[in-house]
């Protein structure tokens, strides 16, 4: 199955890129009438084909086979009111965790804050792991986003397909790292909001040319 192998793909892609260690984080990929997740507990390393998941969207799998992530809430809950979403990569990613563990938005210290939908990065409130509260948390901290940080977790981007997925997870972790450094040195300018909505008509088009 092609969807499986791309998830695979990018399961391993964390690990390559320094987005996740090990087994931590997920991908998943929009399929028929739910999705495909990387299964719980498994080192992406040594994923195959049979151990991705699929999960309806009401929350259904196979339960004689692998469990789906513990995270399959959030993702059911994206795809279902995200139609734009056709796939999704969270990242236990080093700087994004990092910014998150503050539990704040970061503000538009750079313009590339777009990227992620908005005139900032969102980061969602605080909830144990793998619960309906979390994802709904993650929900709210998406409204007109993209990708969101999530406080003392991660982050969690979605795009059109797997690529934009997982390149949009690389910019909010290289954000949250310049970010970091940023007020290392002091409080930064905050671009203004007029500003960020040029930035943000203009990043409509980013990467199509």
């Amino acid at each position: 199955m092609i969807e499986a192998v791309q998830i695979i793909k990018y399961a391993n892609m964390l690990n390559s890129e320094k987005l996740s260690t090990l087994r931590s984080g997920n991908v998943s990929l929009r399929y028929k009438n739910g999705f495909l997740i990387t299964p719980s507990g498994v080192k992406y390393s040594s994923l195959k084909v049979d151990d991705i998941v699929f999960v309806s969207l009401d929350g259904k799998f196979d339960e004689t086979k692998n469990k789906p992530s513990s995270e399959w809430r959030f993702h059911k809950d994206i795809y279902s009111s995200k139609n734009e979403a056709n796939a999704i990569v969270h990242a236990h990613s080093t700087y994004a965790t990092a910014v998150s563990a503050h539990n704040k938005d970061v503000p538009a210290f750079h313009y590339m804050v777009a990227l992620a939908g908005g005139n900032d990065l969102k980061c969602a409130k605080y909830a144990t792991f793998g619960t309906q509260e979390l994802s709904d948390n993650i929900i709210n901290a998406l409204k007109n986003r993209k990708a969101c940080l999530m406080s003392n977790h991660g982050q969690v981007a979605f795009g059109d397909n797997l690529e934009q997925a997982f390149e949009l997870a690389q910019e909010v972790e290289n954000i949250c790292h310049q970010y970091i450094n940023t007020i290392k040195i002091g409080e930064p300018k905050i671009l203004s909001s007029s500003e960020m909505d040029v930035i943000l008509e203009k990043v409509k088009n980013y990467k199509k040319g």
